[in-house]
């Protein structure tokens, strides 16, 4: 069993399908949509004894609503350099809001987007 603090997210969507395309174009993943007790979902890839945590897309919009200035996610992209995420935000219906930026040697790089939905979505690698 992980240690991590954060066991799960759900990120609001207004649009499943746009949503869909949207993280698996940016991200360079494959999400697998369930419906989930009137919800319905697309949950992102995990590794069961992987770091970090999991989470799902989510549409429900009477408990859901995308917002650009709620909790703020951040995901690690599998190139290793968020540059090439960050690349593909726009082209996929996104819009960059910080591009990389360094944060300290120690602790690596981040940037900021908007998601198809509206949603501020950050990105950090070391790299």
């Amino acid at each position: 069993m992980a240690n991590n603090l954060v066991g799960w997210f759900e990120i609001p969507v207004s649009d499943m399908e746009r949503a869909i395309k949207f993280y698996e174009t940016v991200l360079g993943i494959s999400l697998q949509r369930n419906q989930l007790d009137g919800l319905d979902m697309a949950w992102f890839p995990w590794e069961e004894d992987g770091l970090g945590c999991s989470g799902s897309l989510v549409y429900n919009p009477e408990f859901y609503k995308p917002s650009a200035d709620g909790t703020l996610v951040y995901f690690t992209p599998r190139s290793g350099d968020l540059a090439n995420e960050l690349a593909r935000v726009e082209a996929a219906g996104g819009k960059v809001l910080m591009q990389k930026k360094l944060i300290t040697e120690e602790i690596g790089y981040m940037g900021l987007f908007l998601d198809s939905e509206g949603n501020r979505v950050a990105i950090h690698s070391r790299k």
